[in-house]
């Protein structure tokens, strides 16, 4: 079973930069679409920001011009990096990605664990 394994979460000064990342446990044999998806208090979870294997990205209307999505094809790993936080990103944060397993798998859709970003003075 493949798992996804996120990094990054933390705490930040409002103004201030996180970068989460996120990896395939193991070597699969491909990956489409990766992304991150957060839950504040006392909210539904929201789409952050997805991206294709070929790049495309899409963001959520709040975090537009402040978060970049990016991946590495070469390790299927995807970054999220979050410039001029604000209290109102506090949420934890999940990483997704739809994985191909092997040439004879279906594509299923795999969610971490959950980091907790925290914004605050």
């Amino acid at each position: 079973q493949v798992q996804l394994v996120e990094s990054g979460g933390g705490w930040a000064q409002p103004g201030g930069s996180l970068r989460l990342s996120c990896t395939p446990s193991k070597t699969i044999f491909t990956v489409g679409v990766m992304g991150w998806y957060r839950r504040a208090p006392g909210k539904q979870r929201e789409l952050v920001a997805d991206i294709r294997s070929f790049g495309s990205p899409n963001y959520a209307a709040s975090v537009k011009g402040r978060f970049t999505i990016s991946r590495d094809n070469a390790d299927n790993t995807v970054y999220l990096h979050m410039n001029s936080l604000q209290p109102e990103d506090t949420a934890v944060y999940y990483c997704y990605a739809d994985v191909k397993e092997t040439f004879y798998s279906t594509y299923q859709e795999e969610w971490g664990q959950g980091t907790l970003v925290t914004v605050s003075p």
